[in-house]
């Protein structure tokens, strides 16, 4: 079966969904793989757009799958900050 446009932003905003439920449960290790994945699909996507193009209803529909693949992003970051303030100090001391 071949994978049109929107099945890869609807795959990205899946991951991206795991990913923010993974921060918020702190499973950093899960957000990590989860982020590998959402790379592949992206390269993917990028390379289906090479070819294919959405229609306009469907362009609608990425809008709002980018709005929410977005959110979510920004609530990874926030969720992360804390963690990677973490992991500095702690490689800060393993430093010195």
């Amino acid at each position: 079966m071949e994978h049109t446009l929107l099945d890869y932003y609807r795959a990205i905003d899946d991951a991206s969904q795991k990913m923010l439920q993974a921060a918020q449960s702190e499973n950093w290790d899960q957000v990590v793989r989860l982020e590998g994945a959402c790379a592949v699909l992206i390269a993917q996507l990028r390379s289906k757009s090479r070819t294919d193009q959405l229609a306009p209803a469907e362009r609608k529909e990425k809008t709002k799958i980018m709005q929410r693949i977005l959110r979510a992003d920004a609530e990874i970051r926030c969720l992360a900050e804390p963690w990677l303030n973490d992991l500095e100090v702690l490689m800060e001391t393993k430093v010195h």
